[in-house]
């Protein structure tokens, strides 16, 4: 499966501009209505609560494309860093039009990756020393970031996309008429690992016997997935999903388990607090 550990220009670039265009549209009218000279400030970004910071890059990137001059002074923090609540995350010093201007779209994208990096973080430390995955349940056309966000915070990516692994699921099965039939058909063409969902035991049982590498443990019980790794015993590896959340997790801790997805770490996190204040005098 592909991991991300980093966004490349294009990628940053690509996501600048949509996110520029969809603000500024035919330009800013309030701004250019009160600004009667520019000159440069500085603006400083502080966390309002304590965080995973994330889209450092990306926050910088949109002062560039409005500033060519814009600089980061002292710019220290990293993305995966741990942000104290009142604490500071970035100096930004440019033009006070593109302050202005870039001000909302910078900090939507650091606030949104943040707080995805954030509840990863949270998931992470909770479920160790079992890996967390995330899942295919982004926001569409912002799946590289918030997945690159789930990898700061300490998680790790499940598949990219339908192209980099195999996962049969459900419907899969019902269109082969069986798991034991959908993984023969997969192996005829297929000699990379093969990943099957399960649902219940017999499930479990027909995956181990058909070979699956992966056994994915779908909205199961504590109790059943105790169970299932009783039957499968390392023949395969296991992977627990299905509406996973912090309270959840410690019910499958020491369960001898190796992965956890979790979809909520891109479906449900909430974009954390961060503020950017305005230094006139530069």
């Amino acid at each position: 499966m592909v991991q991300i550990d980093s966004l490349t220009t294009e990628q940053i670039d690509r996501l600048v501009r949509t996110a520029l265009e969809e603000d500024l549209g035919t330009g800013d009218i309030t701004t250019d209505g009160i600004l009667e000279q520019d000159r440069t400030a500085a603006g400083v970004v502080t966390a309002k609560e304590p965080l995973v910071v994330c889209g450092l890059d990306i926050f910088k990137r949109v002062f560039h494309h409005l500033d060519a001059d814009a600089a980061f002074p002292n710019s220290t923090v990293k993305d995966g860093a741990e942000i104290p609540a009142q604490g500071e995350i970035i100096r930004v010093q440019a033009q006070v039009s593109a302050l202005l201007k870039g001000e909302r779209t910078a900090l939507n994208i650091l606030q949104r990756l943040s707080g995805i990096a954030t509840l990863t973080r949270k998931f992470v430390e909770a479920a160790q020393p079992v890996t967390v995955l995330d899942t295919r349940k982004t926001t569409p056309g912002l799946r590289v970031y918030e997945k690159y966000a789930v990898h700061c915070g300490g998680g790790t990516n499940h598949r990219f996309g339908l192209f980099d692994a195999v996962l049969i699921k459900d419907n899969h099965i019902k269109i082969a008429g069986g798991i034991t039939a959908a993984i023969e058909r997969m192996r005829k063409t297929h000699s990379g690992t093969l990943e099957v969902e399960t649902v219940n035991l017999d499930e479990v049982r027909e995956a181990l016997a058909a070979g699956a590498d992966i056994i994915m443990l779908d909205n199961m019980t504590p109790e059943t997935v105790q169970e299932a790794v009783r039957l499968i015993d390392g023949k395969s590896k296991i992977e627990v999903s299905g509406g996973m959340t912090l309270d959840r997790l410690n019910a499958f801790k020491g369960m001898g388990i190796n992965t956890i997805s979790v979809g909520a770490l891109t479906h449900s996190a909430r974009s954390v607090d961060i503020s950017m204040n305005l230094l006139t005098d530069g």
